[in-house]
């Protein structure tokens, strides 16, 4: 079967400046800033994690089951950088992301290699992404021309490209795509295991997002209406041979479900104030680790409203049980570790959750190269000291007993050294001490309140001392459960 384009009309706007397809004047720069580009990249993901390669990284090496909220706020946040209007910005954002998959790197569960970095993977990427784009747009009605498509298609192209300057794997006009598109559909894609984890787990059991964390009932119970239904509507956009292939049956009356669903998306973004409808906006309102911005009068009026919802919410459901007095800095040794050292939530500590643990650092400060390197390689010095000290049955892992067992009385030169590194690389004014500023570009939370005792001047010593005790699990820190352990 072929996939060909749908027809309609183009949407009659021209790029600002022909010469910058990703600047504010492309087809994607307002798409991508929508909160309706959530059903793009939940679609897409799915896409993706059928191909081989990019399945076995995210099984691996990604934190998207056990911390999606962060997940989703960081992938926010790097394409509000591959778009900026600033070029340097891009270029930046571009060679980080390059800097991180590169690292990501391994072999599946049938001793293939795979490199998060492969041309061919992260062509189908950008593939997914156009594709899922023009789907988001044919499901709700709003027609592409050929122009619009060529068009739109150029500009997935130019994000290839700022990816890979040699140009990816892509076919270079959108004729010759659909080819390439049908040809990977059919051939190349597998019944991965990260599909299934996706569509069966990852929806159906998705943590509250921080603005309901304290209201696990509550998200339960909504959780348990919305997760089928984000399943439904996402499978049965899929095409029809992944969808065989995969083994996922269509449900009745899922088409009218999908196009009610990407309909509506539509008709919000042109009915409602353009604040309301911004894919930050909605990260500002559930996410409170979500960097603000400066707010309109809807944003702030949005953001009084989460307020007071949240105080009804306090009325109607009950609070939660807390600590007993002189308890609320402890946490069990088994809480410790699935909250904050198995990133990847597969039960037991290697160095991808150390990687996952660099890779935010780096994504929240946007680390140039230099610091990037020295952070890394101050993680993988511990790891290397972790399997020394803890990997007690070699099996190239640590399991939570074994790390309950020997941390507390563990004294981590390596562990001293990431902590040196951390603080380098957020002192950014070298003045030997992090101040309220800095500790909020590190832990950074929404409406511009310092996250916990961030008021005050840390100076190395006493940064370094409080790292160490979190990371030994004695100590509890809000403000690094937010940096590692929040979802």
């Amino acid at each position: 079967m072929s996939y060909a384009a749908p027809a309609g009309t183009d949407d009659g706007s021209m790029p600002a400046d022909p010469d910058d397809p990703l600047g504010p004047g492309s087809m994607l720069h307002p798409l991508a800033h929508q909160t309706r580009w959530g059903l793009v990249a939940s679609r897409a993901i799915v896409l993706e994690a059928a191909h081989p390669q990019i399945g076995a990284a995210l099984m691996t090496n990604s934190t998207f089951v056990a911390h999606p909220w962060r997940r989703l706020r960081n992938t926010v946040l790097s394409a509000q950088r591959m778009f900026d209007p600033d070029e340097r910005v891009r270029q930046r954002e571009a060679a980080r992301l390059n800097r991180l998959h590169a690292r990501i790197t391994g072999t599946d569960a049938e001793g293939r290699p795979f490199n998060a970095a492969d041309p061919e993977a992260r062509a189908w990427v950008v593939a997914t992404l156009f594709e899922s784009t023009v789907t988001m747009c044919r499901l709700s009605g709003e027609s592409l021309d050929g122009p619009a498509l060529d068009r739109l298609y150029s500009e997935f192209l130019a994000f290839l490209a700022l990816m890979d300057p040699g140009g990816g794997e892509l076919p270079p006009t959108l004729r010759e795509f659909w080819r390439y598109y049908e040809f990977m559909i059919e051939e190349r894609l597998e019944n991965t295991e990260a599909v299934h984890v996706i569509l069966d787990r990852l929806f159906a059991q998705v943590p509250a997002p921080p603005l309901l964390r304290d209201r696990p009932a509550l998200w339960a119970a909504g959780r348990a209406v919305a997760g089928p239904v984000a399943t439904a509507i996402t499978v049965a956009s899929l095409p029809e041979p992944l969808r065989a292939r995969l083994g996922l049956p269509e449900l009745p009356g899922a088409r009218m479900l999908i196009h009610t669903t990407y309909l509506s998306t539509r008709l919000a973004t042109q009915l409602l104030p353009e604040a309301w409808t911004r894919l930050d906006t909605v990260m500002d309102m559930l996410d409170p680790t979500y960097s603000p911005r400066p707010g309109s009068d809807a944003l702030t009026e949005l953001r009084r409203g989460a307020a007071k919802a949240g105080a009804l919410l306090r009325l109607l459901t009950p609070t939660p049980r807390t600590a007993a007095t002189g308890d609320s800095t402890l946490r069990s040794a088994s809480r410790f570790f699935s909250e904050v050292l198995d990133q990847t939530g597969n039960g037991h500590l290697d160095w991808p959750d150390l990687a996952a643990m660099a890779r935010e650092i780096a994504t929240r400060l946007d680390l140039a190269t230099e610091d990037e390197d020295r952070l890394f390689t101050a993680f993988a010095d511990w790891w290397r000291e972790l399997q020394k000290e803890l990997d007690t049955d070699g099996d190239g892992r640590i399991t939570g007993h074994e790390y309950a067992a020997a941390t507390a009385a563990m004294t981590s030169s390596a562990l001293i050294r990431v902590a040196d590194v951390l603080f380098d690389v957020t002192d950014a004014d070298d003045d030997q001490v992090i101040d309220a500023r800095e500790y909020r570009v590190l832990f950074r939370t929404a409406f511009n309140r310092d996250p916990g005792d961030g008021d005050e001047r840390l100076t190395r010593a006493e940064f370094v001392r409080r790292f160490l005790n979190f990371m030994a699990g004695r100590r509890h820190s809000d403000a690094y459960d937010r940096l590692f352990a929040q979802s």
